[in-house]
């Protein structure tokens, strides 16, 4: 569906909406804020803190906008912070990363719902139909995901002896990058820009995840992964510049830039001079091509010996060509050293 054949606004009248709300909190709301809390047996102060962390609208103190489900979410909540699985110097970034989180995952979800309902002709008549159908399989399969993400991170804790004990890790972090994202988002209508920025993203994803890395985020133009293998890192980046300076193939244009160090892992995302000296190199990178710090070339390079010389032509075995290039002076760094690396033809 292009940005012009979008379905028209939902005319949806205000007891279908409340409708709506009642079938997702299991009933329709009746407490108060104040009501919630003592239910609960949570101070009201540490109650409204939590939801403001979440995300969720401010109420005042007379809305009856809250229902069982919130009584027992604080409970949850209050036995987590007493289990000290939400220590009171975290519990503020987790509960707002979850906030943050499936409140993106939620607007996604009703969107898809309202559109569903508009195109079936008679919103009002069929949006609780859809969500009744539809929402229980989308919480079981939520709920199947997140296991399985639970699990993965779970096995990569236990066979990093060093990050059960430490919150830094040795990684390689990768920038992927469109290049003229600019330009052709100018060119493309609203439909158009996102099948493309999706078919990057999901084309992106399956290589890291295959050569088992790790999508961190992504930042509109840009993927940001992780891997442990710094070899992983630069066939990853290899890969994908190659398809995109194949003029048939729809993949973007991409440049990348590499380092590889300690890294600190934090709620999903990743901080540090490592990461950093990525993001840097990336921005010094040319079209389709795949920049490297000291880091990773040291990792490759005959344990770190030729860390001040190209490879030489003549090594049949070497798997990669280097070239070194000018120290780069960037935000934060003075003399950041970096290599061109490019598959060696066979």
């Amino acid at each position: 569906m292009s940005a012009e054949e979008a379905p028209p606004p939902l005319d949806v009248p205000a007891e279908v909406a409340e409708a709506m709300g009642a079938f997702l909190l299991g009933e329709a709301p009746g407490l108060t804020q104040h009501e919630v809390a003592e239910r609960a047996g949570v101070p009201i102060e540490v109650a409204t803190t939590l939801w403001h962390q979440l995300g969720f609208p401010h109420h005042s103190d007379d809305d009856r906008a809250f229902a069982a489900s919130d009584v027992e979410a604080l409970r949850l909540a209050s036995d987590l912070v007493q289990m000290g699985i939400l220590p009171p110097d975290q519990q503020a970034a987790l509960v707002r990363t979850w906030g943050r989180s499936y409140a993106r995952l939620a607007e996604w979800q009703a969107s898809l719902l309202a559109g569903l309902a508009a195109e079936a002709g008679d919103p009002a008549a069929h949006l609780t139909e859809l969500a009744s159908d539809v929402l229980p399989r989308v919480e079981a399969l939520q709920t199947y995901v997140w296991r399985r993400h639970l699990a993965s991170a779970a096995q990569h804790l236990l066979e990093d002896s060093t990050a059960l004990t430490s919150a830094e890790s040795e990684l390689s972090v990768c920038f992927i990058d469109i290049v003229g994202y600019t330009a052709q988002s100018r060119r493309l209508d609203g439909a158009e820009l996102v099948a493309w920025v999706d078919g990057f993203e999901q084309d992106t994803t399956t290589l890291v995840v295959d050569h088992g890395g790790q999508v961190i985020k992504t930042i509109g133009d840009e993927v940001l992964f992780t891997v442990a293998d710094p070899a992983a890192a630069v066939e990853i980046a290899l890969a994908l510049t190659t398809r995109g300076d194949d003029e048939d193939d729809p993949f973007p244009a991409v440049r990348a830039g590499i380092a590889h160090g300690a890294v600190v892992r934090r709620l999903g995302d990743v901080f540090g001079s490592t990461v950093n000296a990525a993001s840097r190199l990336t921005s010094a990178a040319r079209p389709g091509s795949v920049l490297v710090d000291a880091g990773v070339h040291a990792a490759l390079t005959a344990a770190g010996d030729e860390a001040h010389e190209d490879a030489p032509e003549e090594d049949p075995e070497a798997r990669w060509r280097w070239r070194r290039l000018r120290r780069i002076s960037a935000k934060g760094f003075r003399n950041l050293e970096a290599w061109r690396v490019r598959a060696r033809e066979m």
